[in-house]
This record gives C-alpha cells, sequence and structure tokens, in this order.
C-alpha cells in the first residue's frame, strides 16, 4: 500500500495573462488552480503516493471546478468542506528578464478563511496517515484558518504522524509581527521545517548575515547558521531551505540546503530557464517528502526535491506535471533537454 500523505489548505483559482502579457495589455485570462498544500498533494499523487487534501471551497460549480481538478490528478478530496461565500483567486502576470512577476490577490472571504476545526473528522482524516503538511499561508488568511492549522497539527502529533510546515511567508497576507507570533506557536508542533532564508528571517525572526534576496545573493554560511539556530529552539527533525539565485525573471540557479543538526547537505545546483516558477517552492517540498516518506536518506530525498522544483519551472500552471521517472532521470545526471523518441 503507498504511503498517505495528508495536506491542509486553500485552493484557489488562478487567473494568469496569456504570452507574458501584462495586465494592462490583456483581453483574456488563462484558467487553472492552484494553492500550495493542493499542489504538493497532486505531486505526490503523481509520484505513486495517496495524497490526500482538506480544504473549505463554496459549494457552487465553482468550488466543484476547483475540486475537479484536484481529482483528474488522483488526489483524494473527499475531507474537504463545502460552504462559506467564495474560492479565492490570484491573477498572475507572468515576468522575462529585468520584468518580475506580479501576482494580485483576490481572497478575502474566502470559505477557508471562514472555517471551524469541528468541521473535519481528525480520526477518518488522519486513518492510515504518514505524514501531514501544511504551510504558512493557511494561517495568514484569518484567526480561524490559523486556529484549523494548529489543530490539525496537534491532531497529527497525538497520533504519531510526522509533521511538516512549509514557512512561505506573504506580506500581502499578514505582518512580520503576526506572522512570527503564529507561526511560533505552529512549530512547536512541526518535525521538518522547510523554507527558504527570507521566510526564516520574515516569519521566525531567524536572519541570515550577508544574504540579500533581491540582489540574488546567497551566503551559505550565514544560512548554515540560522538551521542551527532554528534546530536549538524548535528541535525540527530535519530543516530544509531552496536557495534561488535570481539572476533575472527569466534565469535562476537552484539549489536546497538541508540540515538535521549533524551535517549539512548542499545539492547539486541548477542553472533553470524558467517558464513558470509559481509553485517551485511547492514542488520541492513534495519531493523532499516523497523522499523521506519512502526511506531515502536526507541527502538523497533534497537531491530528488530540488531535482523535482528544478524541472518544475519548466511546467506552465501551479502543479508540477513531472514524472517519476523525468526527476529520477535528471537526479541520475539527464539534464540534456534532448528530444525523447
Amino acid at each position: 500500500m503507498s504511503k498517505k500523505v495528508v495536506t491542509l489548505g486553500e485552493i484557489m483559482m488562478r487567473l494568469s495573462t496569456p504570452d507574458f502579457k501584462r495586465f494592462v495589455q490583456s483581453d483574456t485570462f488563462d484558467v487553472t488552480y492552484g494553492g500550495g498544500e493542493a499542489n504538493v498533494a497532486a505531486a505526490l499523487c503523481n509520484y505513486g503516493l495517496n495524497g490526500t487534501f482538506v480544504s473549505k471551497v463554496p459549494d457552487t460549480a465553482i468550488g466543484q471546478a476547483a475540486i475537479n481538478h484536484l481529482r483528474r490528478y488522483g488526489v483524494d478530496t473527499k475531507f474537504v468542506a463545502r460552504g462559506g461565500n467564495r474560492l479565492g483567486i490570484y491573477f498572475l502576470e507572468t515576468g522575462a528578464s529585468m520584468r518580475a512577476s506580479q501576482v494580485v490577490y483576490d481572497r478575502a472571504d474566502a470559505s477557508i478563511s471562514d472555517v471551524d476545526a469541528a468541521e473535519f473528522d481528525w480520526d477518518a482524516i488522519f486513518e492510515g496517515a504518514d505524514w501531514f503538511h501544511t504551510t504558512g499561508i493557511t494561517p495568514a488568511l484569518s484567526d480561524k484558518a490559523a486556529a484549523l492549522t494548529l489543530a490539525a497539527l496537534k491532531a497529527a502529533k497525538e497520533r504519531g504522524i510526522t509533521t511538516s510546515i512549509d514557512l512561505n511567508y506573504r506580506k500581502k497576507l499578514w505582518s512580520k509581527e503576526k506572522a512570527r507570533k503564529t507561526m511560533t506557536e505552529l512549530c512547536q508542533y512541526v518535525d521538518v521545517c522547510i523554507g527558504n532564508e527570507e521566510d526564516a528571517d520574515t516569519s521566525l525572526g531567524f536572519t541570515s548575515k550577508g544574504t540579500d534576496v533581491t540582489k540574488g545573493e546567497l551566503n551559505l554560511d550565514g544560512f548554515k547558521d540560522v538551521c542551527k539556530q532554528m534546530k536549538e529552539k524548535f528541535n525540527f527533525k530535519y530543516i530544509a531551505s531552496t536557495l534561488r539565485e535570481s539572476h533575472s525573471a527569466s534565469d535562476n540557479g537552484w539549489s536546497a540546503l538541508v540540515y538535521d543538526g549533524t551535517s549539512f547537505h548542499h545539492t547539486k545546483q541548477y542553472e533553470v530557464r524558467i517558464v513558470d516558477r509559481v509553485g517551485s517552492g511547492d514542488s520541492f517540498a513534495s519531493g523532499f517528502i516523497y523522499g523521506l516518506v519512502t526511506g531515502k536518506s536526507m541527502a538523497d530525498a533534497a537531491e530528488f526535491g530540488v531535482a523535482a522544483s528544478a524541472l518544475k519551472h519548466t511546467i506552465p500552471g501551479d502543479l508540477n506535471h513531472a514524472t517519476l521517472s523525468d526527476v529520477e532521470g535528471l537526479v541520475g545526471g539527464d539534464g540534456s533537454g534532448r528530444v525523447q523518441r
């Protein structure tokens, strides 16, 4: 039987401008669906695991469309509650070269923000589960969503299930002060912490000296110090950080650093030409989780995760449609991009 990974969070409608157009140019939008935790569940299904997604969507045709989108990729959605006012939306303008991508949120009063933990049967949700994953986006949506996230983490820990969180700070959703207070409480129930050098600062207050994300410069030794501080405070089993060197909106260096309290592993770095970077962190999280839950070493799990997320940069949409063999091939060194016949 395949491993079961439960994720909790929001799924949104994504409206993106076609052909790298700016918002003011575009007369049409491409429609798809996504969200941090939903993206992870779908990717894990793609690798052969049981990805189970927990959320709340409106009891409308639009809510059903979002659920159907996940079902087509094998995600178990039977624990998605129905109700509330609306499905959240985000608009995406994809950047190129020195022009950055832009995101505009329209997610106020979304169903997931008006939610109660009593709407969910944790015994049924976590039956047979091996892992639980969520992100810092969900508690940022509302106090009720934060309470739901805490209840889910506690329920998972009570049942001996490994828990992970991707810090995923979103400055358009909440302040650093509120994020640090809430995330500090949540992280007491987390085994595996995933994020990047900016999230460690904004969400938890740990600063990597010598790193300036706007310049695309990384100080690996500085972030190693941050990992040690995080380990000391929260006793995470594993800490993983994606490391992005932003040469431009089109070209990035991409790698990851992982730490188990004893040793560090810095993965291979990929130079990626970006088609769509949205969801790249989620694809690393899903790959790292896949590796750990299937028994890979920390280093091998990280290499799988960073290869999966490098491939995601080449795929439009929120979801990572790279297959298990795609990822394993890249880990094995086949990054030529030659046509497969």
